[in-house]
């Protein structure tokens, strides 16, 4: 039996069209409360795979099991708990925010007319008024795309690209509205992107796929501390090094490496105050450098191809 704390397990997904392979068999699971980066290229199957898990298309074989459910009838009232965006919706132009929500609400039969305040209210559109769709910029339609995902109170989110097309600010406020659905309401997420830079800030787990072939799983941390950038240290005393970091750096990650090296992962901005904590405390450091591969280098290490995908 599949423990409570796994929201979606694929085994062994797949779906073909004819002769073409959409996406090969494919294992995957996502627990409750994570954010999962499905990452690939333009073309490699995310898309696909995204309409498998939300029902749009179904599937050649395998088995999909959701909130503990795998039969048509039980995946059917399980997708009610699930909020998705995949592609892009399709929003009435000479309708306002309102007035679009209202019209998804009742063809979905969504209860409660406030459930189109409280969604504008979580995204941050609840002062647009009169204004038309046609004129959103385009982070506010994506703002809006979610608010139509969170409609339902969803528990578990699946998102197709949310940050594609943004814009700096765009993409800032978007990776902060989802973070806080994830914190403050525990929503489990599911999201696909192709610049893996664009994911570091949001995912927890990493789906790597490539050619309908889901090729590598990995967490944020697992990825991070092999292939991205970290401080490393060579200091007399290690351990009291680390400890002492520790107390002046209460979010620290760090690793003591078997060559009593310490990695640390998460400030390589404060790399003189890193050094001036040592030293001021009386720990002889030896070396401080920065090391580790771009992680968007690793990408292309990983799937082939270069960065601009």
């Amino acid at each position: 039996m599949m423990s409570n704390n796994i929201i979606l397990a694929a085994q062994s997904l797949n779906k073909t069209y004819g002769s073409f392979t959409a996406l090969h068999p494919t294992t995957l699971s996502i627990a409750k409360g994570e954010i999962l980066g499905l990452v690939g290229k333009n073309g490699a199957g995310k898309t696909t795979l995204l309409k498998l898990i939300t029902g749009q298309c179904l599937p050649t074989g395998g088995e999909l099991t959701l909130f503990s459910e795998t039969t048509p009838e039980g995946l059917r009232q399980a997708r009610q708990r699930m909020g998705a965006i995949v592609e892009t919706p399709c929003f009435y132009r000479d309708m306002t925010a309102r007035q679009n929500l209202e019209y998804y609400r009742i063809q979905r039969g969504i209860p409660g007319k406030e459930r189109v305040e409280a969604a504008l209210h979580e995204v941050g559109l609840r002062d647009t008024g009169s204004k038309k769709f046609r004129d959103f910029s385009l982070g506010m339609k994506q703002r809006l795309g979610l608010a139509l995902a969170l409609m339902n109170h969803p528990d578990f989110l699946v998102l197709d690209e949310p940050i594609n097309g943004l814009d700096p600010l765009g993409i800032v406020e978007i990776r902060e509205l989802l973070l806080t659905l994830n914190r403050e309401k525990q929503i489990t997420m599911l999201i696909s992107g192709h610049v893996l830079a664009e994911m570091q800030s949001l995912a927890t787990t990493y789906a790597f796929i490539d050619g309908g072939r889901m090729i590598k799983t990995m967490t944020a941390r697992q990825l991070e501390e092999s292939y991205g950038h970290y401080l490393r240290l060579v200091v007399d005393r290690e351990t009291g090094a680390a400890a002492l970091l520790e107390r002046h750096f209460p979010d620290i990650r760090y690793s003591i490496q078997p060559d009593k090296s310490v990695h640390i992962y998460n400030l390589q901005g404060q790399a003189d105050e890193v050094t001036r904590v040592l030293v001021g405390n009386h720990i002889r450091l030896y070396s401080l450098e920065n090391r580790g591969t771009n992680l968007e280098d690793y990408f292309v290490s990983l799937v082939g191809g270069s960065k601009d995908v």
